[in-house]
């Protein structure tokens, strides 16, 4: 472990110490996710519901019966002198407001948030005692970026060799252009930027189409996609190389592979990506079953290989209070089925990181498996498929805004056989968001994020 590290997490020990010995302890979460899992929509209905609930609504019921219902009263702390961007719930709703409604878009920096719990103390002296003030610290950041977790613990050559023997089994429509490129390179390339920019462009455009058009989540790095504020800078101009390549190329790109994490490091990972006590990894399972069986495979292996970082913690990191005490797993979107589907999702799920849980329970992390949506669209319904009823969802349909009523199909409870992907027999439409209050005043209708809430921080309240 880095001895700096080392330092940090001793210095937050005792500070969590001393805060909790005068009722105001910090929560640091970590709301972890694939891109397009849905973290921000998570975040704002996650804070538009406690602030709810801390002016009396019931939009959180498992987490106010968690807490013996002695929540008070909630609200946003003040982003004091912070340079980091705040965390904007308050627009995301007025976006989900509007009319017609709209998803968020795209998160294309990291935020932060910290948002006070005043709860009522468990004593017999009453209103004696001051309310114990909890705050939870929050972050949103693009997806993307979560991918370039398991680069810390690779050079160069070894990426390099990873990512090309992947890509090779991705879809031709989207490779076959760069691949052609590293085929086209002579050996011992020199290093010229403008070599270096046309492989880099290529490589780029190439996870682009993998995302946006095959609905794959393992590419990598992550700022190739979602540069951030920053833009293209030449820090960014690489890309693999095969296994033996030499000369001024190969080394330009070595070094600004390891100039590349070194300023993800240092700008975004040890800041803000550490030390959390309790996560949850946001997980797209319907969205990858839908976009068949290599996305499904890709995410799975994409959700391996973060976890594996983030979960697994040695004695003295967990000691000194740097890695979570509880991970929980949430596949999102849960609303897109009906009720029945919702254990089965929550069970597949459960197979798909079965060896992230096993990772972190060895570590001392306590892990769970639950299905939800941050935000509901739909209602249960019933549709009729060659004069068969079936359970299927209703809700309005983004383009257009027609009510539809939807059978999505059946939802494995483990990973799919081969005959499910020769069917193709699950769909997933896109859902407008439902009206919402712009003040947040009555919350945000959702399917079980009290229940996550609860086992996530309710032992704390």
């Amino acid at each position: 472990m880095d001895p700096l590290a080392l330092l940090r997490g001793l210095l937050d020990t005792t500070e969590d110490a001393a805060r909790a010995l005068v009722g105001r302890e910090r929560i640091r979460l970590a709301v972890t996710g694939l891109s397009r899992a849905g973290k921000t929509v998570f975040l704002t209905s996650l804070v538009a519901n406690l602030l709810a609930a801390g002016r009396g609504a019931r939009t959180l019921p498992a987490l106010s019966e968690a807490a013996g219902g002695r929540i008070r009263r909630v609200f946003i702390e003040p982003a004091g002198t912070e340079t980091v961007p705040r965390f904007d719930p308050e627009a995301h709703l007025a976006a989900l407001a509007a009319d017609p409604p709209r998803w968020p878009e795209r998160t294309e920096d990291f935020s932060t948030l910290s948002i006070a719990i005043d709860v009522e103390r468990r004593t017999s002296l009453g209103g004696l005692l001051p309310e114990r003030r909890v705050t939870l610290d929050l972050i949103d950041y693009p997806g993307e970026w979560l991918l370039d977790l398991p680069l810390l613990r690779q050079d160069f050559a070894t990426w390099s060799a990873a990512t090309l023997a992947r890509l090779r089994a991705w879809p031709a429509a989207a490779t076959t252009e760069f691949l052609a490129f590293l085929d086209a390179l002579p050996a011992g390339a020199p290093a010229e930027d403008a070599l270096a920019k046309r492989g880099h462009t290529l490589y780029r455009d190439m996870l682009r189409a993998c995302r946006d058009t095959h609905g794959l989540r393992f590419l990598q790095p992550g700022r190739f996609l979602n540069p951030g504020p920053r833009g293209d800078a030449p820090l960014l101009w690489f890309f693999p190389l095969p296994a033996g390549a030499r000369g001024g190329l190969a080394d330009l790109c070595a070094r600004r592979y390891a100039a590349y994490l070194d300023d993800q490091r240092a700008t975004f990972l040890d800041p803000f990506f550490s030390r959390f006590h309790r996560q949850v990894v946001l997980v797209d399972v319907l969205g990858a079953l839908h976009a068949g069986e290599a996305a499904f495979r890709d995410t799975a292996e994409a959700l391996a290989a973060v976890a594996e970082v983030i979960s697994g913690a040695s004695w003295l990191e967990r000691l000194l209070g740097a890695a979570p005490g509880r991970v929980a797993f949430a596949a999102t979107k849960a609303d897109h089925v009906p009720t029945r589907a919702r254990d089965a999702l929550a069970a597949l799920l459960d197979h798909i990181a079965l060896g992230a849980r096993g990772r972190a329970e060895a570590s001392g992390a306590v892990t769970t498996c639950h299905a939800v949506a941050a935000i509901r669209c739909t209602e249960d319904a019933v549709a009729t498929l060659e004069g068969q009823a079936l359970a299927a969802v209703r809700g309005l349909l983004l383009n257009g805004g027609q009510g539809a009523t939807i059978y999505p199909g059946e939802v494995p409870m483990k990973p799919p056989e081969p005959a499910f992907w020769d069917a193709g027999f699950f769909r997933m439409p896109d859902f407008q968001p439902p009206r919402l209050d712009p003040a947040g005043g009555s919350g945000v209708p959702h399917l079980g994020l009290d229940a996550l809430l609860a086992w996530l921080i309710g032992d704390a309240l």
